[in-house]
């Protein structure tokens, strides 16, 4: 890809570009309007308490609102949509947002709205005056409020002539009331109580109640300015108190196919537990369905689970549409019974998929075809079959895309996930009202092959039970995990050439590593909390810790066993002939998402891991390791390029052939270590059809090793101790990195592009590290002076990673 040379100066000259572009036509709207039109440049509100102040802006109609400082959306709106020195009329492009042109009626709305904005926070007496300057259509729009004196609320009392709902709020009421006596009297709190009182109401049997139901009566006194505030619960107008009701029988409808139902249906003649289950699509299982219906004859009413059974039904993944009605009973009885209606989806469907991972010096090209049935017996089981394959290849170096492919992947894999727990003794902890549990089967094949070197081949197998305890709380158990690796050198090691000699003496380790046979049997469990508020843009602690044991059964009936073990001296215990791997594997990930405003957030996180071998294993597996670096990690290096430690590559492996063989292998350790600074914020409104977000960043961590790393499979020496981790050398070896990023978010999807610029790299010494210098001078000499003793590898200041979905 001869191109790829010019590429950097490419993204670099448009960057500029794209800047005098802003610049320019962000200063010049007021070209495309009418003489006697206005553009809004700033609207400001004087004379409003600060905690008050970013809501009143949002009364301000949005059409007056300048849309950002940068003038962005402008600058889009205007490159598609003027024509002949004016705004298009018709035809107009859904990019960017049209400059704010002054409208007096449009300022006085805002007036307005803001005025009654205040009223409703208690200033009764609030006025608020608009102020409008014109200089060179340019207008600035000032709001100024005169808000009188705070109402304070001096007796709140309440009439509730049903002394069972008297008695049920009055017990509930301390636990959610916003009211207090005294405090400044605010519509907010009102309706919050009206909405606790009405889901309290709905809770607890009262299926008719409604929120017309509670008012409030205000009666304020001007001159001592005090609110008397009484709250109302009224009953039905033809009866003398509100009524509880009961659940009856329920009535599951599945229709016959995702067309809906026929015009007339017959019922299934058979109740069972309360439940009329009838399936006019003959597709699905009685009890896997019926399982997820918390409407339970003979219960109270509760809305919470009606809410719960329709979460769950649709989580089944098998409904396309799923409706709950009711229906009084026809006797005296206070009872109602639900009706619930299920339209089936495509059970079957295949999916093909490409992608292309561009990471700097790195392409790739990845196909899969997943195969998908979400009701394979009738039971609503979700069976994934999937055939992928995979290349990956250097770029930059002089040759085309294909000229120097290095890896290759295939992998079958199968899962089938069913929706319960199959738990004997404690699947009835786990009933399903927090979220739906899964149990898992899963299996793999993973074949993977590294141009000139090895082949490696992975089983995996696993079972897996998957619950949530509440809706931020998840668990993850994997009691089963086997895992059976074994490779193969694409060479003969008893070559006599001096070449592979030298690559056998030189890499013991690393071959070792990737060529013996190896099972792995353990467990494993991982706990989140928060997982789904990471869209939410709100403030939040998102927590996810894993860990991942092995071995020590096996440990321990080896040596009741008698059988004897002693890895120093090569001497394992042994399953089936294989040795096993002994090891723990923890991982902690921690961000802060703190919201700053509307589409504006900074988000801190800390992510550490540690793999340690022990007992049977001298070193932790292959695929168990860490690397550093990537579009969701240290983001100013290429993944797998970074570290352990101060590992400098042209130094440890001085042989040009060696370091292309040993490419993106040799840069891992049994620690990872990191720490990302983001914060985010809206670019365009409109573009293409999504949003236009934008980043900046600040990434720091490494990998290390725990010990020095061994020459051979026997013996431990001291070659790689800059490689392990040390408390006194930690600041030394943290790579630091920043960077700004792209985000387009089309809502189901988010396409990002980062650019990162690395600041500090621990490979180098001394004032060295500080590479940021030697990008802003002298740049031209330090890469040519890398790049000499390193080939095929060349130092990149600056990295370019593409991925779908936020980093984190």
């Amino acid at each position: 890809m001869k191109a790829y040379y010019n590429y950097k100066k490419n993204v670099q000259f448009l960057a500029i570009l794209l800047l005098i572009i802003v610049f320019v036509a962000g200063c010049s709207s007021t070209k495309y309007i009418e003489p006697y039109q206005s553009i809004v440049k700033k609207v400001k509100i004087d004379s409003i308490d600060p905690a008050f102040k970013e809501e009143a802006y949002n009364y301000i109609q949005k059409d007056i609102r300048p849309t950002s400082k940068l003038g962005i959306n402008v600058l889009l709106y205007n490159m598609f949509n003027t024509k002949d020195g004016r705004y298009k009329t018709s035809n107009i492009k859904p990019l960017g947002s049209p400059p704010p042109i002054l409208d007096s009626a449009i300022v006085d709305i805002s007036r307005s709205q803001i005025e009654k904005y205040l009223m409703s926070k208690g200033y009764f007496n609030a006025k608020v005056k608009s102020d409008i300057k014109v200089k060179d259509q340019k207008a600035e729009v000032t709001f100024v409020a005169n808000t009188g004196p705070d109402f304070k609320i001096s007796e709140f009392i309440y009439q509730i002539p049903d002394s069972a709902v008297k008695q049920l709020y009055l017990s509930q009421r301390d636990l959610f009331t916003h009211i207090k006596q005294g405090m400044r009297f605010d519509d907010d709190s009102l309706s919050f109580e009206r909405d606790k009182i009405y889901q309290l109401m709905k809770e607890n049997g009262y299926f008719d109640f409604a929120k017309p139901y509670v008012r409030f009566l205000v009666d304020s006194n001007l001159n001592a300015s005090k609110a008397k505030v009484t709250l109302l619960i009224d009953n039905p107008l033809d009866k003398a108190q509100h009524s509880k009701y009961n659940i009856g029988e329920t009535n599951i409808v599945v229709a016959p196919n995702s067309d809906g139902y026929p015009d007339s249906v017959t019922l299934n003649k058979r109740i069972f537990k309360g439940i009329r289950y009838t399936d006019l699509s003959k597709k699905f299982r009685r009890n896997p369905v019926v399982r997820y219906n918390f409407l339970r004859e003979g219960e109270q009413y509760d809305i919470r689970n009606e809410n719960i059974t329709f979460d769950r039904l649709y989580e089944l993944n098998v409904f396309k549409n799923v409706k709950i009605d009711y229906q009084k009973a026809k006797d005296s009885t206070l009872k109602v019974n639900p009706f619930i209606q299920l339209i089936p989806q495509k059970i079957m469907s295949n999916r093909v998929e490409g992608e292309v991972p561009f990471n700097g010096g790195t392409v790739g090209f990845n196909l899969s075809n997943t195969y998908t049935n979400n009701n394979l017996f009738r039971g609503t089981e979700r069976f994934e079959f999937q055939i992928k394959g995979g290349l990956q290849s250097r770029v930059g170096q002089g040759g085309s895309i294909f000229s120097d492919i290095y890896q290759r992947d295939f992998s079958v894999s199968a899962s089938l996930t069913v929706p319960r727990l199959m738990m004997p003794y404690f699947s009835k902890y786990v009933t399903g009202k927090g979220g739906m549990p899964h149990t898992i089967f899963s299996s793999s094949y993973v074949f993977a092959l590294q141009k000139d070197f090895f082949t490696r081949r992975v089983f995996l197998n696993s079972l897996t039970y998957e619950f949530i305890e509440t809706k931020s709380k998840l668990h993850s158990v994997t009691p089963i995990n086997f895992e059976y690796r074994f490779g193969s050198l694409l060479f003969d090691k008893n070559d006599t050439s001096k070449y592979i000699q030298d690559l056998v003496k030189n890499n013991a380790y690393t071959i070792n590593l990737l060529t013996r046979k190896s099972i792995t049997l353990g467990i494993k469990y991982v706990y989140s909390l928060n997982a789904d508020k990471l869209l939410s843009g709100n403030d939040f602690i998102y927590f996810r810790g894993n860990i991942d044991v092995a071995g020590n059964m096996l440990y321990a009936f080896s040596k009741l066993s008698g059988v004897k073990m002693d890895p120093r001296e090569e001497i394992y215990g042994k399953l089936l002939g294989v040795q096993f791997n002994q090891y723990v594997r923890p991982e902690i990930d921690v961000r802060w998402y703190k919201g700053l405003g509307i589409d504006k957030q900074f988000v801190a996180r800390l992510n550490l891991g540690v793999g340690y071998a022990y007992g049977n294993s001298v070193d932790m597996p292959f695929e168990k390791q860490f690397f550093a670096g990537g579009s969701s990690g240290v983001r100013a290096w290429q993944a797998r390029t970074l570290g352990p430690g101060a590992y400098n590559r042209g130094i440890a492996i001085p042989k040009e052939e060696d370091r292309r063989t040993l490419y993106g292998l040799d840069q891992l350790g049994d620690m990872h270590m990191e720490a990302n600074l983001e914060y985010r914020f809206k670019l365009v409104n409109k573009f293409f059809g999504g949003k236009l977000k934008g980043a900046v960043f600040l990434d720091m961590g490494n990998v290390w090793n725990l010990s020095a790393r061994a020459t051979d499979s026997v013996k431990v020496t001291n070659v790689g101790d800059e490689t392990v981790f040390r408390i006194k050398n930690l600041a030394k070896q943290i790579a630091i990195g920043t960077g700004m990023g792209f985000r387009y978010d089309v809502q189901y999807f988010v396409f990002r592009f980062d650019v990162g610029l690395k600041l500090k790299d621990p490979q180098f010494t001394g004032s060295d590290q500080w590479v940021i210098s030697k990008f802003l001078g002298g740049g031209k000499k330090f890469r040519a002076d890398y790049d000499a003793l390193n080939t095929p590898d060349r130092y990149r200041f600056v990295q370019y990673n593409f991925g779908i979905g936020m980093p984190f």
